[in-house]
């Protein structure tokens, strides 16, 4: 077993202090995008990927940590572990990675990084150890039987899955136990996919096209074999292409757009549906976002791809209330409610560390204020697609059921319903509606 040869833009041990801490953060109720986004450039990457599989890998690194120490140890040093841990379970699942040898030596020299674990150095070399052995063993052959599920997820969030996917919750979590692969959509207007596919080949990257996904065709995926910094593809910077999950691109398709039509996205940040849907029409667009940090996100996204115009508005506002509203209705309105995300876990490894119980009704009431709202904002005849990134049914059919029920003029068209994860697409739920009259 050899190191692994790579240019890291930090020493491993570094690394290893800064995810440790990023992980605390988490425990101590922030997102960890929030944390990552207060990062220099350089250190990001590599805490992303130590940080996320730490997660990933929690209920696994646990096992380990309580088999070597019975009792909890301090909280700064039980994440610090679970960073080095998740990577001899990585070399233990790819043969890919870092001799054990060196993450035991870095991982102990992270501990000189922060005051806060610079006591535990031994605690920390005599576990990592016991632990390498287990994991690598000299011989070759493994004899961890971990949780067959590696990932967390709380109780309440569990039992939710098994009562709604009684035979298909293990494999949802398997799905989104694993790393997300690196999805892209191309501006199709600038290039088409088998266009932008070529470019990525004469570049060294290999990808194929995601075709369709909830029989929804798909214009425009791509799924990269292996991951590579945006800086790496061809035009990223002049807008030729976006990294955006095959199951997030439906709902431009499901909306399709026409030039000349007034379209709302209630809920855009980032971005990434709103520069969708005109990249496939030249319609009139307000993109509204109640978080002014969150709102300038899309304007960067809008910018990067060439698609301001003035026909484009990009307005701070609350989607269940009207008062941003100019009282023009709109032909098409994409929702893209507010969730507890929990269709998204294979890109957001935190969000099953951040949510409780108690969020799934609070996100109910709101999503619901929401609908109510812009169906008062859309024109007789006109569409409105209600999304979320969720795999709860509280958040999904039981709202779209319960929005039938209020509004007779209401006519529901063909729409995937439930999408639950994928090898190429995170769970998203879509419930397309028609306005028959006022």
């Amino acid at each position: 077993m050899t190191d692994k040869k790579t240019s890291l833009s930090l020493p491993l041990s570094e690394a290893i202090t800064i995810a440790a801490q990023a992980v605390g953060e988490v425990m101590s109720g922030r997102s960890l995008t929030e944390v990552l986004d207060e990062l220099e450039p350089h250190e990001r990457p590599i805490v992303q990927s130590l940080s996320f599989d730490a997660l990933r890998k929690w209920v696994r690194s646990h096992e380990l940590i309580k088999q070597f120490i019975p009792k909890n140890p301090p909280p700064e040093v039980d994440h610090l572990l679970s960073v080095a841990i998740a990577l001899f379970l990585n070399e233990n699942a790819d043969g890919k990675g870092y001799a054990a040898h060196t993450i035991v030596d870095q991982a102990v020299s992270a501990c000189d990084n922060y005051d806060k674990t610079m006591y535990a150095k031994g605690l920390v070399n005599a576990v990592l150890r016991k632990a390498s052995l287990v994991v690598q063993p000299a011989d070759g052959e493994t004899r961890f039987a971990p949780d067959p599920i590696p990932m967390f997820v709380p109780p309440w969030w569990r039992a939710n899955l098994k009562r709604h996917y009684s035979k298909t919750w293990q494999s949802i979590l398997f799905a989104q136990a694993k790393r997300a692969p690196l999805i892209l959509r191309v501006n199709q207007k600038q290039y088409s996919r088998d266009q932008y596919q070529a470019l990525l080949s004469e570049s060294g990257i290999t990808s194929a096209p995601v075709e369709e996904v909830a029989g929804v065709k798909l214009a425009a995926a791509l799924v990269l074999s292996s991951p590579v910094p945006v800086s790496d593809l061809p035009g990223f910077y002049a807008g030729a292409v976006s990294v955006q999950d095959a199951g997030a691109q439906l709902a431009a398709a499901l909306l399709s757009p026409q030039s000349g039509e007034r379209v709302l996205d209630a809920c855009a940040a980032p971005g990434g549906k709103t520069a969708h849907l005109l990249e496939l029409a030249n319609c009139e667009m307000v993109a509204l976002e109640l978080d002014g940090e969150r709102l300038s996100k899309v304007s960067g996204n809008l910018d990067r791809l060439r698609l301001h115009s003035d026909k484009v508005q990009v307005l701070r506002g609350d989607a269940s209330k009207a008062s941003w509203w100019d009282g023009r209705p709109f032909d098409k309105i994409l929702l893209d409610a507010p969730c507890s995300a929990s269709g998204i876990v294979a890109r957001h490894p935190d969000i099953p560390f951040l949510r409780r119980e108690a969020d799934i009704k609070s996100l109910q009431q709101k999503q619901r204020g929401i609908l109510e709202q812009a169906w008062k904002m859309l024109k007789p005849e006109g569409l409105m697609l209600y999304v979320t990134c969720s795999v709860f049914p509280e958040e999904g059919e039981e709202q779209a059921i319960w929005f039938a029920a209020q509004h007779g003029n209401a006519l529901r068209l063909g729409a995937p319903g439930q999408i639950l994860p994928t090898d190429v697409s995170d769970g998203f739920y879509y419930a397309l509606f028609k306005k028959n009259g006022q």
